[in-house]
């Protein structure tokens, strides 16, 4: 959101930016803004830009940016940190509900998408004076039915769960947002999850969470309590350069104006850069039996049949498997698996393995409670905010350097997996 600065006039150079030839309008283009995960902000911002976009501007939880609906097409497809791509219908200032359903009149929606689709309308709100959301919900879906009906004497039928069409509206203090779906189903919704185990993270947050370890796709990667397998296989996907897309369909091709032979070429285009699966070195291990087993099968649906090495170990007895790498790990946190004496126990000695086995290695664990990651005793290099939903949540980083390689660097945190000497005096 734009800052309240002071502005300082003064006389513009001989030659400004105002004489600057000016670009011609592309009608062609639409105003979009790409929800995700809080925090990675940064990281989607970077894959919009990448897949064509223009006016790129991260938000709260968000990128609003422009582009033609081949751009769309594309955040869609590639972008592995979004939740969805939403096109901007409508946005206006607005007092009552009356204006709200007025604006939502406004859209020429029977053009947009037929009358035999069905319909959903979400809404969401900062700081939205009107008392009543699930009313203004209400007077958005009369809105696109009565335009129908206006239109075509017939109106589209709601279905809350399965709709062909998601519409979204957005409130703040003083401005409306209207918004139609591209993708349908959420984005991090990729289409290989066939087994779930005990409170699994959502595919973009988890390939947000690789992407801001730094790894190159080429190092070894470790996830030593992968449960059923979202990190492996977000990192797999990104080695080999698989759209996290490409096993899914998306809501843009219900609406009335969608080009197939245009999005054909613009999936086969990015289907080309894939690389044909392989064995890599990301490795995946969990104590439970059952979550190895689900990881694997997962593996299988996702197409990466034999892409990561898979055992069933201990994370505070599995030894390193190379000599250098990042290691990711999402142990339990709060209440939501173990017991609070339990986890207390567990963090110091899971610290006390980073320092055992994991010398080279970059850590990093992602916990929502600050005070469990103070018990596994080493100093976080980073400590990266991230939210897993509401959860406001960290990612620790520990970088595992042998004290006698190197000396710090002012202001770094490296934690030495030398045995420290007893012995030594001070006078």
């Amino acid at each position: 959101m734009p800052r309240n600065a002071k502005t300082f006039i003064r006389k513009p150079p001989a030659t400004s930016t105002s004489d600057a030839p000016r670009l011609p309008h592309n009608p062609r283009t639409r105003a979009f803004f790409a929800p995700c995960p809080r925090g990675l902000e940064a990281l989607l911002a970077a894959e919009v830009t990448a897949c064509g976009a223009s006016d790129v501007k991260p938000a709260a939880a968000g990128v609003a940016f422009r582009g033609e609906m081949e751009v769309c097409w594309r955040v869609n497809l590639e972008s592995r940190i979004a939740s969805r791509v939403l096109m901007q219908m409508a946005r206006v200032p607005y007092k009552t509900e009356r204006e709200i359903y007025d604006a939502t009149h406004a859209v020429d929606w029977p053009s947009q998408f037929g009358v035999a689709r069905s319909i959903r309308v979400d809404v969401n709100a900062i700081k939205c004076p009107l008392k009543s959301l699930d009313f203004v919900t209400l007077r958005i879906k009369d809105a696109v039915c009565d335009r129908f009906r206006d239109a075509l004497d017939q109106r589209p039928n709601v279905d809350t769960r399965e709709p062909d069409v998601r519409i979204h509206g957005f409130l703040d203090a003083e401005q409306f947002i209207l918004y139609l779906d591209t993708s349908g189903e959420p984005l991090y919704k990729r289409g290989w999850r066939t087994e779930v185990g005990e409170a699994p993270l959502k595919e973009n947050l988890a390939a947000g969470m690789v992407m801001l370890t730094g790894w190159d796709r080429v190092e070894p990667l470790f996830d030593p309590m992968c449960g059923s397998g979202t990190l492996l296989i977000e990192a797999a996907l990104m080695a080999l350069a698989i759209p996290p897309g490409a096993r899914r369909t998306f809501g843009f091709e219900k609406l009335n104006r969608h080009e197939p032979a245009k999005w054909a070429a613009v999936r086969e285009a990015a289907m080309a850069k894939a690389q044909a699966p392989r064995p890599l070195e990301i490795y995946g291990s969990d104590l439970s039996a059952a979550d190895v087993t689900r990881a694997r099968t997962n593996l299988d649906s996702a197409g990466l049949t034999g892409c990561v090495m898979l055992q069933r170990a201990d994370v505070l007895e599995v030894p390193a498997p190379a000599a250098a790498g990042v290691l990711i790990a999402n142990p339990p946190y709060g209440v939501r698996i173990g017991e609070a004496t339990e986890l207390a126990t567990f963090y110091p000695a899971l610290g006390n393995a980073f320092k055992a086995r994991y010398t080279g290695w970059r850590c990093y664990v992602f916990s929502a409670d600050a005070e469990l990651a103070k018990l596994i005793r080493l100093k976080p290099s980073k400590r990266t905010p991230l939210f897993n939903g509401p959860l406001e949540c960290r990612l620790y980083e520990y970088r595992m350097i042998e004290g006698s390689l190197r000396r710090t660097k002012p202001g770094e945190a490296i934690n030495s997996t030398a045995p420290a000497d007893d012995n030594n005096c001070t006078s």
